[in-house]
């Protein structure tokens, strides 16, 4: 990281940022193509979870390159300057992730991928079955690992 005073390095720190995320940004790349997507997730502490509908952009990119970007923002303040436009900034926290997408596919890792989503956003456990189960594609990025960063005022 290029200004390490804003690096967070503490992990406890970083995971409670994820937590208080209500939207993942889900990085893919294809033959140098990007494509951003913003996901509904769920996190574990080593993986995070998402799901999609049978088919799209998204699978389509990660059938063809697994490798995926995950990025995450909370406390986002635009600061401004009345005198000065270059003094104008952002106060944040923010994380970025890297790891490679695999898709669950047995029912129960479904289920436990889809209440892990639900779970970040209800605090509670649900049951899935039956037709919503199976239209459903439920993914988990097994992440390399997390860099945190935040830029808040002096004062």
């Amino acid at each position: 990281m290029r200004r390490s005073d804003k690096e967070i390095t503490d992990l406890e720190t970083i995971h409670a940022i994820v937590r208080g995320c209500e939207v993942c940004r889900l990085g893919l790349a294809v033959d140098g193509e990007p494509y951003v997507v913003p996901v509904s997730f769920g996190f574990n502490g080593e993986s995070v979870f998402f799901h999609t509908a049978k088919h799209g952009k998204k699978i389509d990119m990660m059938a063809a390159n697994p490798r995926v970007c995950v990025q995450f923002e909370r406390n986002v303040k635009l600061v401004t300057d009345d005198e000065d436009a270059c003094s104008w900034t952002f106060h944040f926290e923010s994380v970025i992730g890297f790891g490679s997408v695999t898709e669950l596919v047995a029912g129960r890792d479904k289920i436990i991928g889809l209440n892990r989503i639900m779970k970040h956003y209800s605090n509670r456990d649900w049951t899935f079955q039956g037709p919503s189960l199976d239209s459903t594609r439920v993914w988990r990025v097994d992440l390399d690992g997390l860099t945190g960063k935040r830029s808040e005022s002096k004062g």
